[in-house]
């Protein structure tokens, strides 16, 4: 097994779990400041979908490096 393979699938994996845990937390507190300040529901929602693009840019990027160093690997 190249080495290249391995990595570009590491690689992926920890992206896509990095991306789960980012939502994960990053919705928890959504929701724990909207049980603490409903009236700030509108502002708390502009916040976390800015940050949403944020969290989700990384792990599209890492994804991105895999799948070209899977493919360089393999000789497409």
């Amino acid at each position: 097994m190249e080495l290249g393979i391995l990595a570009g699938g590491i690689m992926i994996g920890l992206a896509a779990l990095a991306a789960g845990i980012g939502n994960g937390i990053l919705f928890s507190r959504y929701l724990e400041g909207i049980t603490r300040q409903p009236e700030a529901q509108s502002r708390l929602f502009g916040q976390a979908m800015i940050t949403l693009g944020l969290v989700e840019a990384l792990p599209i990027i890492a994804i991105a490096f895999g799948i070209l160093l899977l493919f360089r690997v393999i000789g497409v």
